[in-house]
């Protein structure tokens, strides 16, 4: 493998290509209008425009992508995550093409990116899911029997949906009459699927994922845990790996489960099992995201493996670099802060230029961005401006590494979720470590209050 594409953007394109740098492999980017000065189409050896600045006239142009690919021969295309990354057309085009995808393959993307295939996937291999329907569920009234019968609160959920854009909780019937069609409606426009299905929503859980890998010889394993609890809108801002208050006995099942997830789908590549736990430690099967998370790098610094080279070697045909569960070890503590350009009382998204972007460098820190000092922060994509992962020898050291870092980092030009970062940290809240999904929410609610 001499040349890969890189269907994706910022700081994750930035990111593979410097694994690529490291094996001599050479990178080709595609890059949108508005992505035209980012530091990631100055990184590739060749970079090409694919169209204005709107995601489905850019980024989600499957067929001009694989064009250029095959145009500027190279052997496989690295998708990232989100766009493109979990879409089962895209991989099979590219093999079709006679390129490789780095991935799974379609067929099991497909499986799991049907939330209710992929429920009933995993209750057949032995893998506990959450409480919930089986099949889609058609019209309100359909909707509020199986509420009924399942308990409220219950999640109305997209089975085709992703993070927490396709979902709502809903407390009682006349929420769920209420958020009802227009969860349908939203689950279209965003995933081109309007079918929805209903879980049993479970309070105080912790989100908690583990880190597998397969090859196409059949050895699977883990890469332990991370705990990604720390949301806002269902969606993740801090993940440590790690995962702080689970005993040993819970981690060695949620390993195992894991695994079994994977053997269940002949799982190849890079993948991640997500489940929650409730406060009696008991965990569900929520989802398989079938592509490298956001935090991967949390997994890298605790275990001193490249997951992206790791992607590279098994879409080679190659075992994984290390197919023994033996000889993989989980090394100190990793934290990892998603720094978005919104602003940290509303978390709206606060596009604009970067006029200043500075800090100091510590041992343990690690910096994965994808903006420059003058960047323009744009209202089309996510605004996260960079990735920090904290290392140290135990939590403790962790989050004192991340005090010390936070005190140095100046970002101007735009709002940033890092006056939010600076406190929480520092919270008995955070600090404690035994805290769910709901932690940054009362958090902020209990700020609120105080002033």
């Amino acid at each position: 493998m001499d040349k890969i594409l890189i269907a994706n953007r910022g700081e994750i394109a930035l990111r593979i290509m410097r694994t690529c740098k490291k094996l001599g492999i050479q990178t080709v980017a595609v890059f949108s209008e508005a992505d035209e000065h980012m530091p990631f189409v100055r990184g590739a050896d060749a970079s090409f425009l694919i169209g204005p600045g709107p995601v489905q006239q850019s980024y989600l142009k499957a067929d001009d992508i694989i064009d250029i690919a095959i145009r500027e021969k190279v052997d496989a295309i690295h998708p990232g995550y989100g766009l493109l990354s979990e879409n089962a057309a895209f991989a099979r085009k590219i093999e079709e093409a006679g390129l490789i995808f780095i991935g799974p393959d379609a067929d099991t993307i497909e499986l799991m990116g049907d939330k209710i295939a992929s429920r009933t996937k995993m209750k057949d291999a032995g893998v506990p899911v959450v409480p919930g329907t089986d099949a889609g569920v058609a019209s309100l009234e359909e909707a509020i029997e199986a509420a009924e019968e399942i308990g409220y609160p219950i999640m109305l959920k997209a089975s085709a949906g992703g993070g927490g854009i396709g979902m709502v909780c809903c407390e009682n019937e006349q929420a769920l009459s209420q958020h009802f069609q227009s969860v349908k409606t939203r689950a279209k426009a965003y995933f081109g699927d309007d079918v929805v299905f209903l879980e049993k929503f479970i309070d105080k859980a912790r989100h908690i994922e583990v880190q597998i890998f397969g090859d196409s010889k059949g050895n699977i394993v883990h890469l332990f845990e991370r705990n990604c609890s720390v949301q806002r809108r269902n969606q993740k801002v801090i993940e440590e790996s790690p995962s702080p208050a689970l005993s040993d006995d819970v981690k060695n099942r949620l390993h195992a489960a894991a695994v079994a997830a994977a053997e269940a789908v002949n799982y190849r590549n890079a993948g991640t099992v997500e489940f929650i736990l409730s406060n009696n430690d008991e965990f569900y099967f929520l989802e398989m995201n079938t592509r490298l998370q956001v935090e991967h790098p949390v997994t890298e610094e605790v275990t001193g493996f490249d997951l992206v080279q790791w992607q590279i070697e098994v879409a080679r045909g190659n075992e994984l670099p290390c197919t023994s569960q033996s000889d993989i070890h989980s090394n100190g503590h990793a934290i990892e802060y998603r720094i978005y350009a919104e602003d940290p009382k509303t978390f709206l998204p606060s596009p604009g230029t970067i006029t200043t972007l500075s800090y100091e460098e510590f041992e343990g820190v690690r910096i994965d961005r994808g903006y420059d000092e003058g960047g323009k922060v744009t209202p089309f994509y996510d605004p996260m401006i960079a990735k920090v992962i904290i290392h140290g020898t135990q939590r403790q050291e962790a989050i004192d590494k991340s005090k010390k870092f936070f005190e140095t980092l100046t970002i101007d030009g735009v709002k940033t979720n890092i006056p939010l970062f600076e406190e929480f940290v520092d919270s008995t809240e955070f600090g404690k470590g035994d805290y769910n999904t709901d932690v940054l929410p009362q958090w902020l609610k209990k700020k609120k209050e105080e002033i």
